[in-house]
């Protein structure tokens, strides 16, 4: 680079100018320049031709006036060279030793040495300032609409304004900097170098010529000192109104970053609140998936059952078809035995008078109306007097076995072995309690002379005191509490067989133990007076009176469901008003003024000291309550009364052998319905006969009866509401 300027030339006694200097010094000086740079330039060519590149010198001329404008016309001509180079030119820029990269407006600036090694880098401020700005931008975009208000804006071009000013500020102190390194270049090229002495052939004229323009100069460097100085103290006040300008700038962004990071904090906490409600939506679309997959199972097992379902109405529908026809058939064969029934009427009444005095024969034997069984007879009724068919009792009998006969249920009464009776009296009295023949009192089906025992009809329901006495409410056998409506029809039934066996020819059959347990009830709770012994059937003195005692006790347990030791005693202690406060709530909501006849007819029983006093009266009393509870009934008036006639136990319902309500029915090879745990003990114990027929099962097998157990359902299903 050739330079044609007014140069400033370092001696030993200071800087001379070049107007001061000798035609001749100065061309000394400019080749001494000249040499310089031509060697300086050598070494750059002969680097540059290891890479067999070809390589030549660009001149650039300029001029400048001062030290002032030599740096800012070097920086700009740095540019200029730097915009206007060849397109095969690689341009480099060499600052006091060290490599200055020049980058684009908004990069940075990096000094590099000879090595190649960074040694600085120096940020562009107006990039800087760019960034600041860019991203008070951004940040206000990034703000909620508020933040584009009218402030904002007068902010931001308050912003760029000072931008431009810090700007021209840092490239002042870029010059200044330059400035001084120039300074320092020159000194030590000067120092290098070395100037020729030419201050001996000068003559005493430019000797003091040349002092003068050296204290003209020290004078001017006196005042460039001072306006240094001054400049100096604009440069620290406008570097501190910068520095104050870009810490208000700092504190700025600063609370927007917190701003921004307060914003992105509740952004967070929503995106999470989002992604829960995200969560629990397909939660609940897994649980509507697995509720759809149950509810397809459903409907897959309904559809089965339905099949089912008309899969059996078809069979029934077909049973139906085969019951009509045989029903058809059933017709014809009547039609056929109406006709044999004429043929045989006819022959009977041939046969009337033939048959006459057999017939009063037979009237005269022991085998009137009743049947004597044999010994095999009870063994195979009893299932080989079976401990599970076995009932305790007391006095006269030993042990009462349940059996059945002919297909009907019977309870068979053994008589003591060590019983004194002989055969006659035993026939005599079986013989008594058969001509006892009242719908109250329980009738003899047979007897056995040997072993000795009687057999009686069933009681299904067992004992009135299982019934009203029982610890255990949910007794098998109670399959319903009396209500006060059946309690009164019971009190009526005792007393008109109580009055039969009182009024009975030639004398009163005294019954001697009528108690609760001594009162029977069938299946449909109907009450039948038993417990007749062998010894006591008649009174000689024909005292009726503590049967109507014991009657009037009865009363009193129907109307409280209670039994007190000392009933009879406290009977005479306890008003009619207090005691109708003691009824037994299991019998629903007594009609008080039929429960305060009752009480009154059983403290008249209680309290008879006549023998007068008959059972009839007794049953008039009784014949108008009943009468008087009938009508009750029928109009309607009592609802718990309507709701336990409707929960009568049909018939086909019960179990045969526990008779009880069946739970699991199941279908033996007799072709009857049995309780599952029933029937499986019964053929646990080794027998192979059925219970209702006696006859020998072809097989074991058990059917389950869905049939029936459907229809008990339905039955408890229609219990339960009436009774809710």
């Amino acid at each position: 680079m050739d330079a044609h300027v007014e140069k400033v030339y370092v001696v030993l006694v200071g800087k001379l100018p070049a107007s001061s200097v000798s035609e001749e010094k100065l061309q000394v000086l400019r080749k001494y320049e000249h040499e310089k740079i031509e060697k300086l330039l050598s070494k750059y060519i002969a680097f540059c031709g290891k890479v067999n590149f070809f390589a030549f010198g660009v001149c650039f001329h300029s001029s400048w006036d001062s030290a002032s404008w030599r740096s800012k016309n070097a920086i700009s001509g740095s540019f200029y060279i730097h915009q206007h180079k060849p397109s095969f030119c690689e341009f480099f820029i060499v600052c006091g030793g060290k490599l200055v990269i020049l980058r684009g407006e908004n990069e940075d600036v990096i000094m590099e040495d000879n090595q190649g090694l960074t040694v600085e880098r120096k940020g562009n401020l107006k990039s800087w300032l760019g960034k600041m700005f860019n991203e008070h931008y951004s940040l206000a975009r990034r703000s909620t609409a508020s933040s584009k208000s009218l402030d904002s804006l007068n902010e931001q071009n308050q912003w760029e304004n000072c931008t431009i000013e810090i700007q021209n500020y840092y490239e002042h102190l870029l010059s200044l900097n330059l400035d001084e390194e120039n300074c320092e270049e020159e000194n030590d090229d000067s120092l290098e170098g070395g100037v020729p002495e030419t201050t001996e052939s000068m003559s005493v004229a430019a000797k003091s010529e040349y002092m003068r323009s050296k204290i003209d100069d020290a004078q001017k460097i006196i005042r460039l000192k001072k306006e240094e100085a001054k400049a100096n103290a604009e440069r620290s006040a406008k570097a501190e109104w910068a520095v104050c300008l870009c810490n208000t700038r700092a504190e700025d962004l600063e609370a927007k970053i917190k701003e921004e990071v307060a914003n992105r904090i509740e952004i967070k906490k929503a995106l999470d609140g989002e992604r829960e409600q995200i969560q629990e939506m397909r939660s609940d679309i897994a649980e509507n998936k697995n509720r759809l997959k149950s509810l397809v199972v459903l409907q897959s097992e309904l559809t089965s059952k339905l099949q089912l379902s008309t899969l059996a109405r078809s069979h029934g529908e077909a049973q139906l078809e085969k019951a009509v026809i045989a029903r058809a058939e059933m017709v014809r064969d009547i039609e056929k035995l109406r006709g044999q029934r004429d043929v045989l009427q006819r022959r009977v009444e041939f046969c009337k008078e033939k048959d006459a005095i057999g017939t009063v024969k037979k009237l005269t034997e022991l085998t009137c109306g009743y049947r004597e069984y044999s010994a095999e007879d009870i063994r195979l009724a009893t299932d080989g007097f079976s401990e599970t068919l076995r009932f305790k009792s007391g006095r006269d009998w030993t042990n009462v076995y349940r059996g059945r006969i002919h297909n009907a249920a019977v309870a068979i009464k053994m008589l003591n072995p060590d019983h004194a009776l002989s055969r006659e009296d035993f026939l005599a009295k079986v013989k008594l309690l058969n001509n006892i023949r009242h719908p109250h009192v329980i009738a003899i089906v047979g007897f056995c002379s040997e072993p000795k025992s009687i057999i009686f009809e069933y009681m299904h329901n067992g004992s009135l005191r299982e019934i009203l006495f029982s610890s255990q409410r949910n007794h098998r056998k109670r399959n319903r509490a009396l209500t006060w409506h059946d309690r009164i029809r019971i009190a009526q039934e005792l007393c008109s067989g109580l009055g039969y066996l009182h009024l009975a020819n030639p004398r009163p059959i005294i019954h001697g133990h009528l108690t609760t347990s001594s009162i029977l009830l069938d299946r449909h709770l109907v009450a039948k007076i038993s417990g007749l012994g062998l010894n006591q059937c008649y009174d000689a003195n024909n005292d009726t009176r503590p049967d109507i005692r014991a009657f009037g006790v009865l009363l009193f347990h129907l109307l409280t469901g209670k039994n007190w030791a000392g009933l009879v005693e406290e009977t005479t202690k306890i008003d009619r008003t207090a005691l109708v406060g003691v009824l037994d709530e299991l019998a629903g909501q007594w009609p008080l003024d039929l429960a305060e006849e009752l009480v009154g007819i059983a403290m008249k029983c209680m309290s008879i000291n006549s023998r007068d006093f008959t059972l009839a009266e007794v049953m008039e009393g009784l014949d108008t309550v009943r009468k008087k509870a009938n009508e009750i009934v029928a109009k309607g008036g009592r609802q718990a009364d309507d709701k336990e006639n409707s929960s009568e136990v049909p018939g086909i319902f019960l179990c045969p052998i526990f008779q009880d309500v069946m739970k699991n029915p199941h279908v033996a090879a007799d072709g009857f319905s049995y309780e599952l745990e029933a029937i499986e003990e019964w053929l646990k114990t080794g027998r192979d006969t059925s219970p209702m027929t006696n006859l020998r099962l072809e097989h074991t097998f058990l059917t389950p009866n869905h049939t029936l157990r459907t229809l008990i359902q339905d039955w408890h299903q229609k219990k339960s509401i009436g009774t809710s």
